[in-house]
Formats: C-alpha cells, structure tokens, sequence
C-alpha cells in the first residue's frame, strides 16, 4: 500500500513542476506573454542553429580532411599501381624477349630437335624438324611421336628408358656412303613432369670428312708402300732383262752347232725375257696405283680407259705354261655416243685392270679346244642417269660363298669359311666404286650364263 502511494505523490509533483515550467510565459492575469515566448523560441532555435553549424562545420572540416586523405592515398595507390604496372609490363616484355630469344634458338639449331612429355606426347618442334619431316609444328603438338613422325628411328621402348632411368643415351643411325646420324635422348631434371628432348645431328659432312681423312692417310701408306715395293722388284728385273739380253746375243753369235739345245736355250731365254718385262710392268702398274688418287675428280671418256686397261692387262697377264692374255677374244660392245662422267680415270683403269685379271685367271683354269675358246664381252652403255659397265667371261664360275666374298676384304670376319683367297678378291676395286665415285658393283656366275661384273657409275 505504501509504494503506490509513493508513486501517487512523486506525479503529482512532477506535474506540479512542469506545470510552473510554463508560468514565465504567463502574466499575473493568466494571460499568455507571447512577445516572450516569440522571443525565447527565437533564442533557443537561434542557439540550436548555432549548435547544429557547429557540428556542421567540424563535420565539414573532418569531411575535407578525409577527402584529402582519400586524394593522397588514391595518388599513392595509382602511383604503386603505375608503378607495378610498368614493373610487369618490363617483366613481360624481358620475359617475351626471352622466350623469343630462346625460341630463335631453336628454331636456328643445325639439329633437329622434338621435345616430349611424360606420356610421350610432343611439346616442342624446332624449325629443322619441320623441315625434315615436313610437318608445321602447329599440327604435331600434343599428338604422339610416333603419330606425328613414324619415320624416326628410335622404339618407345628406348624413350621410356631414359624417362626411367634419368640418364642421357646417344645412338648412332648411318647408311654407308649415304647418310650418318647422331641421336641424343636427355631427360629433363628441373621439374618431374617436363619429360625429354630428343637431338637428331645430321653428321654426315664430318663422317665423311674425317673418312677422307683417313681414306687419304690409308692411300698415302699404301702408295708409299707401293712405289717401294714397285722400286724394290724393278731393279733386278732390269738386271735380269740385261744378263738374259746379253745372253742370247752370246747364244744366237755362237758358231758352234748346238742343235735342239741352242733352240731349248733360246726358248728358255726368251720365256725368262718375257716374265721379266711382265714383271716390269707389274712394277710400273704399283706405280700407278700408287699416284692414282686425286683430290677432285675430272670429266672424262670411259670406253678409251677401258681400251688402255686391255693394252696394259696385255702386258700384264701372261701364263708361260698356258695362256696367255693376248690370246683371249675380246669382244667391245659400246655404245655411242657416251657422255663423259666425272672420274678418277687412273682409279677406274686399275679397277678394270683388276677385272681383267680375275678373268684371266679364271679363263686359265679351263681347258679350251677349237669349238670352245676362251672370251670377254665387255660392253658400256647409258641407261637413264647412270652409266653402265659389263664385263663378263666363259671362264670358271663363282660358287655361292665367293660371290659374297670377293667384295670384301681379306680380313673381313664372316660367319662362314672364306674359299676365296686373297689374290682373287676385288674390294679394293668395290671401294673405289662405291666410295670414290658413289656408284654400285655386283657379279652374277653360273655355269650356264658365266660370269658378269656389272658396274653402275652415275653421270654427274
């Protein structure tokens, strides 16, 4: 009961008090005094005004100062961010330059080069590999190797190797007289999944360079060797063809009557004579050989090479006992008109020589009657771009296992037993038809067709 009766008294109070708030604005008669109830409102609205400008201004002014803060921070954040931008706008241009530096690299390499992921997939293509396969670099990306280039020499089997095993493999891939290659697979080690490159070298300039080489070094000891061994048999030739001269003068001067015996004498003489001029031109021929070999090669006419290693194989090839050279039918089959190829002319007579030789020695292993005598057909013609050299003889044929070794040399391991002995066999004459002149040497022997060498040389 106490405590409504509390609130009772204290708003009865306050009504009291707010009710005397107003009687300033009242006369004594309870009339209202408007002039000072204008008067105050104007005062206090004119200080709430005042308060409110206050405010206002500081408002204002923290306002212009945070504009101002804004324009610093907004100049220094595109200032950074100008800078920033030319920053990476250097970066990327050094980075374009780089990569363009590095792709003028590889475009610009002498070698081919094919760069791979981890599933064998190409990622890199340089200028020469589209030149040698043909294929732009814009239609190879990302397709398989072997897809894109099934030409090249290499198994997967070899790639995925060096992919397992991190270690750099080099292969050699050459075709005799034709083309050498190096290849060279290395992984790449700064990231695991940046896979392998792969560098096909075209080496065959410097293979057939440092062949030259040491063909010439070869030819020089054999031509040294040669002329020693041509020097060392012509002098006592030449003391023999001087005693046997002067001794057959002494026996055709003689007035004795000697009867068969001068005759046996002087054919004995005359067989001694004739071995020992053939072995003054077998001399002169080392010698030949010897400075046969040129540097550069000449145009020249074969059919006249051919016809003065048949003089010369006249001189050379002689049996005491049996036949001899110039007994052979020689039969001459060219055509004409030939053009003249670029030659060694010395090297091609000593390969015909050669070729006379085998057949001399072959022809001398027959017997031969009048219905049956020995020959050589040789014939020379032009068939579209090459020039074509036959000769062939009715003398003992090859069998199976010397037509694959009279090609090769002596010393050549074979996985069978040689029946060609060394004095029969041609390689000499094969490389110098092969290599010197980048032509091809076969034989064909049978008993019923005999046997034929076939030479192809080109014309330029």
């Amino acid at each position: 009961m106490k405590k409504p009766l509390v609130l009772i008294v204290l708003a009865t109070l306050s009504m009291s008090a707010f009710a005397d708030m107003f009687a300033v604005f009242r006369e004594e008669d309870g009339s209202t005094r408007w002039q000072y109830v204008a008067n105050t409102s104007a005062s206090v609205l004119i200080l709430t005004l005042l308060i409110v400008l206050i405010f206002l201004i500081r408002a204002h002014l923290r306002s212009m100062r945070s504009n101002r803060a804004l324009t610093e921070i907004k100049a220094t954040l595109e200032d950074r961010v100008a800078h920033r931008t030319a920053v990476l706008q250097e970066t990327t241009g050094q980075l374009q330059e780089r990569e363009a530096y590095i792709a003028s690299i590889v475009n610009s390499m002498p070698v081919m080069l094919i760069g791979l992921d981890q599933q064998l997939n190409i990622t890199q293509w340089n200028q020469k590999a589209e030149e040698i396969t043909g294929r732009p670099f814009k239609d190879v990306i990302g397709k398989n190797l072997w897809d894109a280039y099934a030409a090249i020499t290499l198994t997967q089997e070899q790639v995925k190797s060096v992919l397992a095993e991190g270690e750099t493999l080099t292969l050699k891939h050459a075709q005799r007289g034709q083309y050498s290659f190096d290849i060279t697979l290395y992984p790449l080690t700064s990231h695991k999944d940046t896979g392998l490159v792969i560098l096909i070298s075209d080496v065959t300039k410097q293979v057939n360079a440092e062949n030259k080489l040491a063909e010439r070094d070869k030819v020089s000891a054999m031509g040294e060797l040669a002329s020693a061994m041509a020097y060392d048999i012509s002098l006592p030739m030449q003391t023999i063809l001087s005693r046997v001269t002067n001794a057959r003068q002494e026996i055709e001067s003689t007035e004795v009557e000697l009867g068969d015996v001068k005759d046996f004498l002087l054919q004995e003489v005359e067989t001694v004579r004739l071995s020992a001029h053939q072995a003054t031109a077998i001399a002169q021929n080392l010698l030949d050989l010897a400075s046969s070999h040129r540097d550069t090669k000449q145009l020249a006419d074969v059919p006249p090479i051919m016809d003065r290693s048949i003089a010369l194989a006249t001189d050379l090839f002689t049996d005491a006992d049996s036949l001899a050279f110039k007994h052979i039918n020689i039969r001459r089959n060219y055509a004409s008109p030939l053009p003249q190829i670029p030659c060694f002319p010395t090297e091609l007579e000593q390969v015909f020589i050669r070729l006379m030789r085998n057949s001399f020695y072959a022809l001398n292993s027959k017997t031969w009657d009048d219905n049956n005598k020995p020959w050589i057909n040789i014939e020379i013609g032009e068939f579209y771009d090459s020039l074509w050299i036959k000769i062939e003889h009715n003398g003992k044929c090859l069998s199976a296992t010397e037509q694959l070794d009279i090609f090769q040399p002596f010393f050549a391991i074979t996985n069978h037993e040689s029946t060609c002995p060394v004095e029969q066999r041609l390689s000499y004459s094969y490389f110098i038809i092969t290599e010197h002149h980048r032509g091809q040497m076969a034989v064909t022997s049978d008993e019923q067709h005999g046997t034929c060498f076939n030479i192809q040389l080109a014309m330029s």
